[in-house]
């Protein structure tokens, strides 16, 4: 599986973009491409929580399990409420580890524990880019309050353009920064900690839809899209409130009910937020720009640990003014040792084929540790949602009675 391991945001890749702008410009990584036979996969790994209770002897064996299997990031890498200022950020270096060891590169996103009292976005940002031959991750957009991780990168086909000619790319992997947690070393005058919005700011959104038309504009067409968010929108709270998630039709572990967390919950319209908020709205400018994206196939998020399946957003959902236009909604697998959720851990594998971006499908599926094999294998294609594949069980890990033989269920396996 490691062979074509990608990082994307939350994630590690292997190859890499020569559009690279804002913070960590770098000319020393290649661009990122399909591979010769027309593949390019791509491994998420989410809410890594690396650091979580470092003082006492459980915390940092967490992450030494952790580094065993993982190679790829996506969001929440440091639990930041457990930092200390000084030294917040070496927790990085345990995390690349395992993808220098490799000789990989990486993008990430960050999530809600990446912002905190002693922990800055900016910081870890800083710290993978020690690593310039390696690290993909950018900021192309600045402000007070757009968060670190928005940027984008181009894939190229397996065969470079002749003669020269300036090539196209034939995917973009796009990341955003959905923000939360706290703001750095900030305190108000009772000297309690400032809490962050934890949705996409419109500065963000604003930088998206004015990026899409440069690209479409230059290119001519609408490129194909991946895109990567650590808090997952509305439209998958009001997916599993409404309609509800099929275990046959969308496959995966759906224990964050009635508590998915989405973007702007806790969050009042008026942009306080306080025990009489329930959500405000806020991300519904990121909503409608997702959903106006031509070409978009899918959108990863992690944050809720007990939630792994995908949705086909291609309706007004229940309680929402705005309608999916096909997009899935899809969450990961809580990968570290750290952060609440004792389910077996896990990371989501994306698969692309070039035939299949002409007919803007995706396959994906999740690859368990501890020799539990994979589950939740499904094609993103025109039937996704009315397709019945096996269910996904339920299982929790460092468990004696838990049954950890292969289950296969992989892409096309209905």
């Amino acid at each position: 599986m490691f062979a074509f391991q990608l990082a994307t945001l939350f994630a590690g890749i292997s190859l890499a973009s020569p559009l690279r702008r804002g913070y960590g410009n770098s000319s020393l990584l290649p661009p990122l491409r399909f591979t010769s036979n027309g593949t390019f996969q791509i491994s998420i790994f989410n809410d890594l929580h690396f650091g979580e209770n470092a003082w006492d002897t459980w915390g940092p064996q967490q992450d030494i399990n952790s580094v065993k299997q993982l190679v790829v990031l996506n969001g929440d890498l440091i639990t930041g409420e457990n930092a200390y200022l000084e030294n917040a950020t070496v927790k990085i270096d345990q995390i690349v580890a395992p993808l220098l060891a490799r000789g990989l590169t990486w993008a990430s996103t960050y999530g809600n524990h990446d912002s905190q009292y002693n922990l800055s976005r900016h910081a870890i940002l800083q710290r993978e880019h020690r690593w310039p031959n390696n690290a993909r991750t950018q900021q192309m957009v600045f402000g007070n309050e757009s968060g670190v991780s928005n940027y984008y990168l181009p894939v190229y086909p397996s065969h470079p353009a002749a003669g020269g000619s300036e090539e196209e790319p034939c995917l973009l992997l796009w990341s955003f920064d959905s923000r939360g947690g706290f703001y750095f070393q900030q305190q108000n005058a009772s000297g309690a900690h400032i809490g962050q919005p934890d949705w996409v700011d419109q500065s963000v959104v604003d930088w998206f839809e004015a990026t899409k038309r440069d690209l479409t504009r230059k290119y001519r067409k609408a490129i194909p899209s991946l895109a990567f968010v650590h808090i997952p929108t509305n439209a998958s709270q009001a997916a599993q409130m409404g309609p509800g998630i099929d275990p046959s039709r969308q496959p995966g572990i759906n224990d964050d009910y009635p508590d998915l967390a989405q973007q702007a919950q806790g969050w009042c319209e008026d942009g306080s937020n306080g025990p009489d908020c329930v959500y405000g709205g806020q991300d519904i400018p990121f909503m409608r720009a997702l959903t106006s994206t031509p070409g978009l196939m899918a959108v990863f998020s992690g944050h809720d640990h007990r939630d792994t399946w995908c949705y086909k957003w291609d309706s007004l959902l229940p309680g929402m003014n705005v309608r999916g236009n096909g997009v899935n909604l899809c969450f990961g697998q809580h990968s570290g040792y750290g952060g609440y959720g004792n389910w077996i851990r896990g990371s989501r594998q994306v698969l692309v084929t070039e035939a299949m971006l002409r007919q803007r499908e995706v396959e994906t599926w999740i690859r368990l540790e501890k020799g539990g094999g994979v589950v939740g294998g499904v094609s993103l294609n025109g039937t996704y949602g009315e397709d019945v594949y096996p269910v996904t069980p339920d299982r929790m890990t460092n468990c004696p009675t838990c049954n950890y033989s292969v289950i296969t269920n992989m892409p096309g396996t209905k």
